[in-house]
């Protein structure tokens, strides 16, 4: 029998879940899985996790694609999970420019406040798991445990990072599920 979900877990988009591209990711078509990753959100599932995805998506203030090809996007991941028997049980994104000094625009905290809000949970202490210092920053501003993964952006990020810095640094998310499992256990 499946656990209640009690333990929430945050996830970034873009380098962990999904291929990253400096083009940024438009079209279902460019929403490619990261090796692992799906498989991981499923065992997270299996865990009793509620799995959160915090998404800076300013393609659309860039005009480069609109919401109905950002929820095409997610639809596809929704249905590559589904073959798992796996989801994601919620969806913040920023549709903002830099420029637009927005509340949710991470390093800002307002796409990880929502989903805690819409939780009703603290974020302190809360996984949270990127590929980009801003993921990291904005964890760090509410006092939730950032995690970096080395796909994505996370190899750069690694190098940004002071040489005593206390973030656990994974290969790949699947990895820092796997680690975050069995410390669970």
């Amino acid at each position: 029998m499946p656990q209640a979900p009690s333990r929430h877990i945050i996830l970034d988009r873009d380098g962990v879940i999904n291929a990253d591209s400096d083009d940024f990711i438009k079209s279902p078509e460019e929403w490619i899985p990261l090796e692992g990753s799906l498989e991981a959100i499923a065992r997270l599932n299996q865990a009793g996790y509620l799995v959160g995805v915090a998404t800076n998506q300013s393609g659309i203030g860039r005009g480069l694609f609109d919401l109905p090809m950002l929820n095409a996007m997610h639809q596809k991941m929704y249905q590559m999970l589904a073959k798992l028997g796996a989801h994601v049980d919620m969806i913040a994104f920023c549709p903002h420019l830099p420029e637009d000094h927005c509340d949710c625009r991470k390093p800002r905290a307002g796409l990880y406040q929502a989903l805690a809000k819409r939780w009703d949970v603290s974020l302190e202490g809360l996984v949270v798991i990127g590929d980009s210092l801003r993921d990291l920053q904005a964890a760090q501003a509410v006092d939730a445990s950032p995690v970096l993964v080395k796909t994505g952006k996370g190899a750069k990020t690694l190098k940004q990072l002071p040489p005593d810095h206390n973030i656990p640094v994974f290969d790949d998310l699947y990895q820092a599920v796997d680690t975050l499992l069995k410390e669970d256990d």
